[in-house]
């Protein structure tokens, strides 16, 4: 299990920084960059902030930020450096620059990127003698400096705790252990859970629409029942971890037999059948295997380095 620390009360509205070095350099001033040293500016930390593109400092520089003409002035300027940059390739491009001055640092990179290169990051930090938390963020811009904003943070526990109180004023932080790649993880999963529902969701749209039926009110009734899967998804992750799948929805060997109506129904309107062919198929292996008893979750069991052939379903 992963050790998770929620500090969900650490969100400030506009005080004044309680530290005794409140210098901080945010490196990326696109819309989350300039959000967050704005953030930063306006509560009272001593703010540096550098740009590719320098003409994107101008109204930082007018809330009081310091503006570094090179990313290596700019960390010289701090012991605190946040990096929101534009993808992982900038990121190595601005490390390869600020090289020689990072060490003793804390840097806290804030772009979106793999779990494998934030543990490449977090070994360059370290043969740097630099410290090196991974992170990500899940909100817009204006959310930055407010509880809207979700921080999923990973690596260097104890320089995290050091400079904790001028992060947590950027928004809701969570830190999710000491492997600098586990904050990646949890973003990038809870990005994909929502494109893997709503792809479903629109082939489902198409369904209806196919059929005549308002989507407008389909998707209203749609809504009421969603708030019903809240607990199956809480149910799910307990029976995953202790391995027990009680049958929900109904064991599988009822489920199943819902399949080929709801394939056949796909077919006769045009719509992709793919995902359905894929649960399918998963249901009677799991069946086949002795387990019709158990309910949906219990499908994960199949799910890894096997791949499902939703071809070979019936």
């Amino acid at each position: 299990m992963l050790s998770v620390n929620h500090h969900h009360d650490a969100v400030h509205e506009g005080n004044h920084p309680m530290t005794t070095n409140n210098a901080v350099t945010v490196l990326g001033l696109g819309a989350m960059g300039s959000a967050l040293a704005s953030t930063l500016s306006e509560r009272g930390y001593r703010t540096t902030v550098w740009n590719r593109t320098p003409a994107k400092a101008a109204p930082l520089a007018a809330k009081g930020a310091i503006v570094a003409t090179t990313a290596a002035e700019a960390v010289t300027a701090s012991p605190l450096i946040v990096m929101s940059l534009l993808d992982s390739t900038a990121v190595t491009e601005v490390l390869g620059g600020i090289a020689d001055v990072v060490a003793d640092k804390l840097i806290v990179n804030l772009t979106s990127g793999s779990p494998k290169d934030a543990r490449h990051n977090a070994e360059w930090a370290h043969e740097h003698r630099a410290k090196y938390i991974g992170g990500a963020l899940l909100g817009d811009p204006p959310y930055a400096g407010t509880p809207s904003m979700l921080i999923s943070l990973s690596g260097d526990r104890e320089a995290l705790e050091a400079h904790r109180s001028t992060i947590d004023e950027l928004g809701r932080t969570t830190f999710y252990g000491d492997d600098a790649g586990v904050a990646a993880v949890e973003f990038l999963a809870q990005v994909a859970i929502g494109y893997e529902f709503l792809i479903g969701l629109l082939h489902t749209f198409r369904l209806i629409h196919t059929e005549g039926v308002d989507v407008a009110e389909f998707a209203g009734r749609v809504a009421e029942t969603m708030t019903g899967y809240a607990p199956l998804v809480t149910m799910s992750g307990a029976a995953i971890t202790s391995g027990e799948y009680a049958p929900d929805l109904g064991n599988l060997n009822v489920q199943v037999a819902l399949m080929d109506d709801l394939i056949e129904h796909r077919e006769s309107a045009g719509v992709d059948t793919t995902r359905m062919r894929e649960v399918r198929t998963l249901m009677q292996r799991r069946i086949a295997d002795g387990h019709g008893d158990e309910g949906f979750s219990s499908l994960f069991e199949l799910l890894g380095s096997q791949q499902t052939s939703p071809e070979n379903g019936r």
